[in-house]
Formats: C-alpha cells, structure tokens, sequence
C-alpha cells in the first residue's frame, strides 16, 4: 500500500514540532515502522515486542548516557588564562608532572621478582643506623658506592646520596643507560652544539636515540640561547618526533667554558617546561683550572627550586683522575625509576671487582685526592696558558677556555675556502704535512667552519713543545 505523501509530511512536520517543545534533553522514544518490523508474526511479535525492546533499550542508553560536553568558559575568564601562559620562565617552577620514562626502564623496574632485588629494595627503605635506626636492616648483599660518593662530593662541591649512584664500566655505559632509560628508539635529545663528538656513538648506536644539534656562534660566546632551543624543539616535533630530553656538559667539551648560574636557571626552566629530562655530563669538573668556579648542577639543586625528577648527572675517573683504561664511570640520578632501571641494565657493564678495590683504596686518601687535583690544575693552567701564547704568536685565535684538557682555536685564515670542504682540507694537510692530529669543528656539529678542538694535557713538556713547533711553522707555510 502506498502512503499518503501529505499525511505523510504533516505528520513529520508534528513530530518536529513536539521535539522543540520537548528540548534538547528530553527522551525521545522511536517506535519501529509496522510495515517494516511486524513480517510474518502478527501483530504481537512483529510490533509490540519490538517496540517492547526499543523502548527498554533506550531507557538503558538514557541511563548510562556520558554527559554533555560543558559549556565553553566565559571570555573574562578565557582572556585571564591566555594572559596566565605569557608568565615569564622565573615565576614557573611548580614542580610539572611526572617527567617520561621509556618502557624498557618501566619493563626492568617491574621485574623485581629476585630475592636479590628484594633485599636491596628493604635495605634502601629502612637501612640499619647505629644512633637513628638501630633495629634496621644491615646491608651485606652489596659493595656501596660511598667511595665514589665522596670524590664527586669533594670534586663537584654537593652532597651525594651513594644509594643514588649507579658504576658503570667507564661514562660511555652510563650515558648509553640513560638513553635506555629515557627515551624509545626513534626518539630525541637536544644538545647544544658544538658538542663532544662521541655522544653520537654512545646515544645512537645501540639505543636509537636522534642527538639534535642546537647551534651555538661564537657571537653568543658558544652559549645556548632560548631561541635556538625553541627553535631546535618545535621543528624535531614537526618532523614527528619526541624530544625526551636536553644534554649539556659543564665545562663544556669541546669549548672549555664553565656554565654560570644565569645560563643552568635557563636550561633547566626550559626542561621543566618541555617536561623533559636534563643530563649533565660533568666528567670534567674537577679540571677547572681558571675563573669562573665551576658550579655544579647538584650543588644548583640544593636550593630546592627546581623538579629533581628529570636531572640527572654523568661522571667519571677518567679525566680528573687519568684513569681512563679503569672505565669506571657514575650515573647519579634523582628519579627512583631510572635508578632502579639503571642498576639492572649496568649488569652488562659492571666494574670488575678488582678495580673497585684498588679504586676504593685510591679514592680512600682524601687527603692525596685533594692534593692531586690541586697539583692536576696548577699544571693545566700552566700548559693551558703555554700553548694560548704560542698559538697567539702563529696568528690563530684561541678561545678563552676555563676547564678541561683541550683548546678551542679558530683557523679559518688558514683554510683554502671558508666552508666545511675548505676545514676538511685544513685537517688533512695538518694530519699529512705538519703531522699533527687535531679535532675538526664539524665533527663537533659546530655550525661555523674553521673552528677545531687541539688536546695538550696529555703530552710531555717536550712533545708538546715539539707539537706547538709544528703548528707554528706550518701557519707560517700557509701564510706566505
């Protein structure tokens, strides 16, 4: 049978009519066309039942209805919290939420299920104290780290919990943990350039991680700046890609500068702000041997002003110390999941237990430690200003450094052109020709060609007079 198209319209137009009046939220029961529904059944099980059901049906989904979205807030009060994001960087250093952790820190830290573990966990949660806690929990299943504690105490100027401390064999391990700890594969670090070349292997040959070079001039002093943070983070996240965390090091390596309080205020007020991690590579603290003091970021953190959370520091014995061939190296971290997660990936990269012991009865003698480090600065002040003087009389530029075991010096009058080819040129014939070996600034990441990193600690006064010797005539070469 046909239906009648006016009967048809009017009752639609009745039917909406009766929906304004009901509002919006009003319960609308929508009963099954009978000539659709009813079939073979009869009027009772092709109509009614399933009008039955329709009905029941939509009372449940009534009930269990999510409710409506709310309404937008009011435009004074818009305007208030617009105005609230433009707060300068100082005035915001509430503490965020919760720094990211990558899931193969989380997948270590939840599998605690040996005893060994175990006991170390009771141990850290109620240690045995002979005044404070007499009836805790003795620790005998674990050589500590209070030895390591008390040199980077000594060296870094800040108080160190041991239990905080993570050996690993040699920095390279304990950065390549972080890398582990802090972000997937695929994702990114930030660091300020030009940087320590072997942070390319040791974040992203096993790890995955993306270093992205944040460009510093010698305009600016080779300091970041905000902007070209900003700038670095906002274009990797348009590329699609995570940005975990900022790395820096203090004295800076390649540059030789210490970083002032001003310029750690910055770095790590941008970190909160991204909600990312910080890494602090320190290895070279205690070869600061001119002003500015070197200041540590743990001792910058005494304040109690910034999330601890998302910092966390790398040192080593290798350089203060010259025990390289050791590899004996510390990650101190104030995030318990990355500790936690850190100690079980250092099973592959743990320190021998005969190196601890002799380590442990070097480090012992605070007092030949302190006067080491104390002979150690004279003599790279002493060799530091030696070859400043001797490559200011061949023509080359040197960089006022303050720390470390290396000059940063510019040579770009010696390049054939002023371009990466022109300082790629410049290494070979000093490699070929003046048969010295100096690191190029690009392999630094450094955007200004013809800067280079030259190392003096480690050579003889007479190699290293022998070196300067050669660099001298071989400008001489170049410019005549």
């Amino acid at each position: 049978m046909t239906p009648n198209n006016n009967n048809s319209s009017s009752s639609s137009r009745g039917i909406e009519e009766r929906r304004k009046e009901r509002g919006p939220g009003a319960m609308r029961i929508i009963v099954p066309l009978q000539g659709v529904v009813q079939g073979r059944g009869g009027l009772v099980l092709g109509s009614v039942i399933p009008c039955a059901l329709f009905y029941f049906l939509q009372l449940y989904l009534r009930k269990n209805r999510s409710p409506p979205p709310t309404a937008a807030p009011p435009e004074s009060q818009s305007q208030s919290q617009s105005s609230h994001s433009l707060t300068p960087r100082r005035s915001m250093r509430s503490p965020t939420r919760p720094p990211f952790v990558s899931s193969r820190a989380n997948h270590a830290t939840d599998r605690e299920v040996s005893l060994h573990y175990l006991g170390l966990k009771a141990c850290k949660e109620n240690p045995f104290d002979a005044h404070s806690n007499p009836s805790g929990i003795i620790q005998m299943g674990l050589a500590d780290n209070q030895a390591m504690a008390g040199l980077m105490g000594d060296v870094l100027k800040a108080a160190f919990n041991p239990s905080q401390i993570v050996l690993t064999a040699g920095a390279s391990a304990a950065l390549e943990i972080l890398g582990f700890c802090l972000a997937e594969p695929g994702n990114a670090f930030l660091v300020p350039s030009p940087y320590y070349p072997g942070f390319d292997r040791d974040f992203n040959l096993r790890t995955g991680v993306e270093l992205v070079p944040v460009p510093c001039r010698s305009t600016d002093n080779f300091d970041a700046t905000i902007n070209a943070l900003e700038r670095a983070f906002n274009q990797t996240k348009k590329r699609g890609v995570a940005v975990r965390a900022l790395l820096i090091s203090n004295p800076s390596n390649p540059v030789g500068k210490t970083l002032d309080s001003e310029m750690l205020t910055m770095l790590l007020e941008f970190a909160r702000e991204k909600n990312i991690h910080l890494i602090c590579d320190e290895i070279y603290a205690g070869s600061v041997y001119d002003s500015p003091e070197f200041i540590s970021i743990a001792k910058f953190l005494e304040s109690g002003e910034f999330d601890k959370r998302r910092v966390h520091i790398i040192y080593g014995t290798s350089k203060d110390l010259g025990l390289a061939g050791f590899r004996v190296g510390a990650l101190y971290s104030y995030n318990d999941t990355v500790v936690n997660a850190a100690q079980k990936f250092a099973r592959f990269c743990s320190v021998s237990s005969h190196t601890q012991c002799l380590l442990i009865s070097i480090l012992s003698d605070s007092q030949f430690i302190k006067k080491y480090l104390r002979e150690n600065q004279r003599r790279l002040r002493e060799r530091s200003a030696a070859f400043s003087e001797g490559l200011t009389k061949a023509g080359i530029r040197c960089f006022k450094s303050n720390g470390g075991l290396y000059l940063w010096v510019e040579m770009a009058d010696l390049m054939p052109s002023f371009n990466q080819k022109g300082e790629h040129a410049l290494w070979e014939r000093l490699l070929s020709e003046a048969k010295i070996n100096i690191t190029p600034g690009s392999a630094c990441h450094c955007i200004q060609p013809g800067w280079f990193r030259v190392c003096f600690a480690t050579l003889s006064d007479h190699d290293a007079s022998v070196a300067l010797q050669r660099i001298q005539e071989f400008s001489k070469r170049c410019k005549t």
